[in-house]
């Protein structure tokens, strides 16, 4: 496959300005001033050498390069080429390397739908994908520390990408960069890739057997192998194992909370954020396996056969699983509330039970999380203006059979539309609509039952409106990431730059590095944050002034259709 990523050295140049944000370092604003020293102006900032990063792991020893002072360490292996007779098993553990392995490059994604990535022109340009090729070998991380071998031990972050389980990589945004969240906060970053689609979620264990047992789940297994290889290893690049905080966004966040779930990972993290992610249930058992029926019945295979499925070139495997996923799709639908196509399944032993319903895991029971969501998550009228005049009669209409990620209202439409119009009455039609996309019911149900274990909960509502497409972009979808990561500079699309956004960052980014730090976001730049109690549901709402309300839209949601 032809490279689509945007060239290293661009990133290192054109874009170098938003990794500078930082106590000591040089911001975008000061970029064009005069009276910088020279040498700030002109001096080295990429090191790369036999032995300038060089770190061990107990697979071999890995040379990455240090960039503005913080060192890169990408796409190492935490586990082995998952094709083949690998292929819907848990992940085995890489073969050790007597050379040094050249950590200087993003790991493959995994395997995935890339034909028309970049159709929608304008979709590419706001979230400035990056993507390259993509391989079954690809289990692999990346590590941005501050500090390697010095025997320190900094809080460590382990970040979940999103796209559901079927898209995206490690480094899919910008905004993913670790380098200046590990500066400002001395901490240590780390991004993963791992198994998505049919290649992570095809349940064969009804048809296959125990051999097949984990095949439901193993894109999940990988993320625990990963934790696995942070808590063997990281200590080397300058991390604590013993104070690991995992965070994701979207699908990462579903991410998040499923292995929350899973008994094979409790240990292995400590902390957990979870962005526009609130994922409580997942897929259904009976379903899953009736999937794996359909799919050898694609194939002309039988039970007996699924090894043939293995030597498959994965592109042909894609086809014929999304084939026979349609086809159940459309005979019969999953339980009411339940993931659907390929994603993490409750099978009874990787994934006893739902992660948040109708209760929270007990594996979950040490864990204290943040959870955060974005105002509007969907924009109907970021590219067409038209929109902005939209009547709550027109609202009314659209919400009845599609509401963003879900399923429309029906006949509950206006109900719902009036009852928010009445929570919010400073926000005009489109913005009620744009609201109702991406409602926080499910935000909300995560917060409730995770409130009922002793560690706190601490809910937030990001709500900050970028100055972009005619300030018609609102608190999209991913949106807040940037600002988590200190990264604001550097997804310019998402933010439009400057001290505006970066300010907020500044008191986003430092609540986080409290949570890491001690699991309470308290004392980082941000108000006083109460924990979440359903009694009051005390929520942070994040903008240019941030403020603590109870519950905004309470009364708003119970309108609508039980999830």
């Amino acid at each position: 496959m032809k490279s689509t990523r945007r060239k290293f050295f661009k990133t290192m140049g054109a874009g170098a300005a938003g990794f500078t944000l930082g106590t000591t370092a040089v911001s975008l604003a000061s970029c064009a001033t005069t009276d910088r020293k020279k040498d700030q102006e002109d001096g080295q900032v990429l090191f790369i050498g036999d032995n300038i990063a060089l770190a061990d792991t107990q697979y071999g020893k890995v040379k990455g390069y240090q960039l503005r002072g913080i060192y890169y360490f990408l796409g190492i292996p935490y586990g082995a080429d998952t094709s083949g007779s690998n292929r819907f098993l848990p992940p085995q553990k890489p073969a050790p390397w007597t050379d040094v392995f050249p950590a200087v490059w993003w790991g493959n994604s995994a395997p995935q739908i890339m034909e028309k990535r970049y159709a929608n022109a304008y979709q590419s340009f706001a979230d400035h994908w990056n993507y390259d090729d993509v391989s079954e070998d690809c289990l692999r991380l990346n590590v941005f520390t501050p500090a390697i071998n010095d025997g320190k031990k900094r809080p460590v972050m382990v970040w979940l990408h999103g796209g559901g389980f079927t898209n995206g990589n490690g480094i899919e945004q910008d905004g993913y960069n670790g380098e200046n969240i590990s500066r400002r906060g001395d901490v240590v970053f780390c991004s993963v890739n791992h198994r998505l689609g049919p290649l992570g979620f095809t349940n064969l264990a009804g048809v296959g057997g125990e051999k097949y047992a984990a095949s439901g789940n193993v894109g999940m297994l990988d993320l625990v192998a990963a934790l696995e290889w942070v808590r063997d290893n990281i200590a080397s690049f300058g991390g604590d194992p013993g104070n690991v905080t995992i965070m994701g966004q979207s699908g990462g966040g579903a991410k998040v909370t499923t292995l929350t779930a899973m008994p094979s990972a409790k240990g292995l993290f400590h902390k957990a954020v979870v962005l526009s992610g609130a994922g409580i249930r997942s897929g259904d058992k009976a379903y899953s396996e009736k999937l794996g029926t359909y799919i050898l019945k694609e194939a002309g295979l039988n039970a007996g056969q699924i090894e043939k499925l293995q030597q498959l070139p994965w592109q042909e495997y894609y086809a014929l699983a999304n084939k026979a996923a349609d086809r159940l799709s459309g005979e019969s639908a999953p339980p009411a509330g339940m993931r659907m196509g390929f994603s993490p399944v409750v099978d009874g032993f990787y994934l006893p039970q739902h992660p948040y319903y109708p209760d929270a895991s007990p594996s979950a029971a040490e864990v204290p999380m943040v959870i955060c969501s974005t105002l509007n998550e969907m924009s109907p009228s970021r590219t067409d203006a038209a929109l902005e005049n939209i009547t709550f009669d027109e609202v009314k209409q659209k919400v009845k059979e599609r509401a963003g990620f879900g399923a429309g209202y029906g006949d509950k439409a206006g109900e719902v539309v009036d009852a928010y119009a009445k929570a919010f009455p400073d926000k005009k039609p489109v913005e009620i609509w744009s609201m109702l996309m991406g409602n926080r019911q499910s935000t909300i149900a995560l917060a409730d039952a995770k409130s009922k274990q002793a560690p706190p909960v601490y809910l937030a509502w990001f709500s900050w409106q970028p100055p972009l497409f005619d300030n018609r972009m609102r608190a999209f979808h991913c949106s807040d990431i940037c600002f988590w990561f200190y990264n604001t500079d550097l997804m310019l699309t998402h933010t439009g730059g400057g001290s505006r956004p970066r300010i907020l960052s500044d008191q986003m980014s430092g609540a986080l590095l409290q949570f890491m730090k001690t699991g309470d976001p308290n004392g980082g730049g941000l108000p006083q944050w109460p924990k979440y109690s359903t009694a009051n549901g005390e929520t942070m709402i994040l903008d240019d002034v941030s403020v603590v309300k109870n519950d905004p839209d309470r009364e708003a949601r119970k309108t609508l259709p039980a999830i």
